[in-house]
């Protein structure tokens, strides 16, 4: 009996470990979860990826609230209230606004239904909860951070010609985008990465980033303080603290500026010149957790097919990820 209870012990242990690293949850395992539940949206197989969804979001401490507005509009499509109704409320307690709901058309199932008015009636409740598991100080830092970041920003534009602009970025945008290198040093070495689980805001931190890795050709190809970031950036993936988009993106800005726009490491900015380079990104992304691009293809028909919003990001690709030489 004592050799049974042992066998059963070390298969639960194995079978947590594969959601955990040294103790902690590992966020690459859930984008990978999640992959698998956008595979079976293009087999059209809702239901099993409502039930996965649900599973998922009870093994993390923190869901991200594009996965939960997915959950949701699945079960719209399934016409199944019960789940979706609990996905509308976790998604209150991860920052999604009742106009945002409201606005959703193909959540009119919801809208429509006598629960609606018990949501109603709960939001400021939940929000609240929302809003104090936020860290305000280092949001309100980081938000100030962006503001003179986007200040220096649109000098640039005033510039005339390439030369200028790199003078300007070089002599007056660097130094400004270097203290705020070392103050997001500080903040991940104190608190972690100031992206959506943190303050509530996945766009701020990024863009200052990625403004810092395209200053210039001359300037990045020396800079240091990226590099230095990078491995704690990493470790913020494992930790949900940030996305895949937003890294691929912050690390896409850095190739696509040190090369006229013409490599790519995630296929976010620059171009996919042949297969062989769209492997390469392919492996670049599942290293990351980020779907793969035929993946994402696929989830663009989806969504004009069916009307759906899958909040997929498309700054710099509104339509398919193709190869250039095609």
């Amino acid at each position: 009996m004592n050799n049974y209870l042992n066998v059963i012990v070390l298969i639960l242990s194995l079978l947590g470990s594969s959601f955990r690293t040294h103790g902690q949850v590992n966020y690459l395992n859930y984008h990978k979860e999640i992959e698998k539940c956008e595979q079976l949206i293009v087999e059209s197989k809702f239901e099993e990826a409502v039930n996965n969804l649900d599973s998922l979001f009870n093994q993390f401490h923190f869901i991200f609230l594009r996965d939960i507005k997915l959950a949701t509009q699945l079960s719209a499509i399934e016409k199944d209230l019960k789940s979706g109704f609990r996905f509308i409320k976790l998604g209150i307690l991860n920052g999604w606004t009742l106009e945002n709901i409201t606005k959703n058309d193909k959540l009119r199932l919801f809208h429509e239904n006598p629960e609606w008015e018990n949501i109603r009636y709960q939001y400021d409740s939940l929000h609240e909860k929302y809003l104090s598991k936020l860290n305000t100080d280092v949001k309100n830092q980081v938000h100030e951070m962006f503001k003179n970041d986007q200040k220096k920003a649109l000098g640039a534009l005033f510039r005339i010609g390439q030369k200028s602009k790199n003078k300007y970025a070089e002599k007056r945008f660097a130094p400004q985008s270097e203290k705020h290198m070392k103050q997001l040093d500080q903040i991940l070495n104190k608190q972690g990465y100031p992206g959506e689980q943190l303050i509530g805001n996945n766009l701020w931190g990024s863009v200052i980033l990625s403004h810092h890795n395209s200053i210039s050709v001359n300037y990045n190809s020396k800079d240091t303080l990226f590099t230095h970031l990078r491995p704690k950036l990493m470790d913020a993936l494992k930790k949900g603290e940030i996305s895949p988009y937003e890294l691929a993106v912050i690390e896409d800005w850095k190739i696509a500026a040190l090369n006229a726009h013409e490599l790519t490491s995630y296929g976010f900015l620059g171009a996919i010149p042949s297969h062989t380079v769209l492997d390469r990104v392919n492996e670049n992304r599942t290293n990351i957790g980020l779907r793969s691009i035929e993946l994402r293809n696929d989830l663009i028909d989806f969504e004009q097919a069916t009307g759906f919003n899958l909040n997929l990001p498309k700054s710099w690709h509104k339509g398919k990820i193709t190869v250039a030489n095609n």
